[in-house]
């Protein structure tokens, strides 16, 4: 018995229209998924107050820039790298839940952040992050 071939028998191609949906609702996806930010802190809220409570201390963020030629700056300060321990300490209060960013040049040597990052960690700050591209 022969069988009569159909001429729209397409054999192994895609179905392009099905793929162009499928692409199209993953970018929907994608784009409404990113724009879930923390909603949270957009949100006016008054809190009540209370008596005899301890108030918050506001944590401080430190920046620490070290650029080539010995320059280094602390909140855009220049300073000596002896200088930064007692800068630092001078602002810190224990308890607080101060940080620092360290910003190095790549062509530094790896001793000079290191005797940095030394240096802050003295003064009893833990939260250490250094900054990249």
């Amino acid at each position: 018995m022969r069988f009569k071939r159909h001429e729209d028998d397409r054999g192994g191609q895609f179905e392009l229209i099905s793929m162009t949906d499928i692409v199209f609702l993953l970018l929907i996806f994608f784009m409404i998924s990113t724009t879930f930010v923390d909603l949270g802190s957009h949100l006016d809220i008054q809190l009540p107050e209370a008596s005899g409570g301890e108030t918050e201390q506001t944590a401080q963020s430190y920046l620490i820039e070290m650029g080539m030629q010995n320059a280094l700056l602390l909140d855009g300060t220049p300073v000596q790298l002896h200088e930064i321990a007692e800068k630092l300490a001078e602002n810190h209060t224990p308890g607080r839940q101060d940080s620092v960013i360290i910003r190095a040049d790549k062509r530094l040597p790896y001793g000079e952040v290191m005797a940095v990052l030394g240096l802050v960690r003295q003064t009893q700050i833990r939260d250490i992050a250094v900054a990249v591209r």
